[in-house]
């Protein structure tokens, strides 16, 4: 298990080291947002927030029939057979933010979710409007997993376990700083844990790095554990091909240092959905205009957007 924290604790509003990059932070024990103008919603945001989720107030998402969805977003069992580009990726997105990208003999996938629900327990919570489009016994053999933070809908207990349980130690995890001790507590032993802009090769792969790069977000699973762990996204670099994962975020300049140090990225996974009311997801998920900005600023060649169609979270169009 690697760890290398160089995260700085500090007062200040900024965690610049000389290097031009910003590294992650931390202010009393926990991790904290460098970028200027991050704050996170008022606690007034929060409860108009909770009383519009209980109401219904303000929600245009309208998500339709299952019957019509069938039709515009329809469930397709993917074709794990079709053979990799030699030269290229082949990429499959399995609903939300989980997203499997195959090229140069190498499997990787981002915050897989197969559960019902994006929740601490499978009888409350969000749940799924559109089913994952396969189970985890169907998927190919996996090399790494990347997880971009802890929330629910990216770090899902039920689909580790069995994730674990297929590919046991051959499986490479690769998680931000905090979370090595919770892979270990589910028996996942081959756990790299990371900060940002570290940079690490894949056991048995010295031609592959696996690189964990800033996003602006934030992280809990309990009533008490806020921010101690980090959150970020991720870049995956082999001889020929690069692909960059978003993760969950807010737009921060930190995607600017990310295509100006890794770029240019063949494929880019970004988070497109969750982002309404505004005035309260602003700084921790972006809408569709900021997703596209994210692409240019990592200087991606193609992108997929994600984090969206699978679980109803906000209130846009389409939820």
């Amino acid at each position: 298990m690697a760890t290398v924290d160089s995260s700085v604790e500090l007062e200040g509003a900024t965690a610049a080291t000389g290097d031009g990059l910003t590294h992650s932070m931390r202010k009393n024990g926990r991790f904290v947002n460098p970028w200027p103008e991050w704050c996170f919603p008022s606690a007034t945001k929060g409860m108009k927030m909770m009383w519009k989720f209980a109401t219904g107030s303000g929600d245009q998402s309208n998500i339709p029939s299952q019957e019509v969805l069938d039709t515009t977003l329809p469930i397709v069992t993917p074709d794990f057979s079709s053979p990799v580009p030699e030269d290229g990726m082949k990429v499959t997105w399995l609903g939300h933010a989980s997203v499997l990208v195959q090229f140069e003999n190498i499997s990787v996938l981002t915050d897989p979710i197969f559960s019902q629900r994006a929740a601490p327990f499978q009888f409350m919570g969000p749940k799924r409007y559109r089913g994952p489009p396969c189970r985890v016994q169907d998927l190919p053999t996996v090399d790494v997993v990347v997880i971009s933070h802890n929330h629910y809908d990216h770090l899902d207990y039920n689909t580790v376990k069995d994730l674990h349980k297929r590919f046991g130690e051959k499986l490479c995890w690769h998680v931000p700083l905090g979370m090595s001790a919770w892979m270990k507590g589910m028996g996942c032993e081959n756990v790299v844990e990371q900060d940002w802009w570290q940079e690490e090769r894949v056991k048995d792969r010295e031609d592959i790095k696996v690189v964990f790069t800033p996003a602006a977000h934030w992280c809990k699973r309990g009533p008490t554990d806020d921010n101690l762990v980090l959150w970020g996204s991720w870049c995956v670099i082999g001889r020929r091909s690069r692909f960059f994962f978003g993760g969950d975020t807010g737009y921060c300049h930190g995607f600017k240092e990310i295509g100006k140090k890794y770029g240019p990225f063949n494929l880019a996974a970004i988070p497109i959905g969750a982002y309404e009311p505004r005035d309260f997801m602003k700084n921790q998920h972006v809408n569709p205009e900021e997703a596209v900005q994210i692409h240019q600023d990592v200087q991606a060649k193609q992108s997929l957007g994600i984090h969206w169609g699978t679980f109803k979270l906000t209130f846009e169009v389409g939820g």
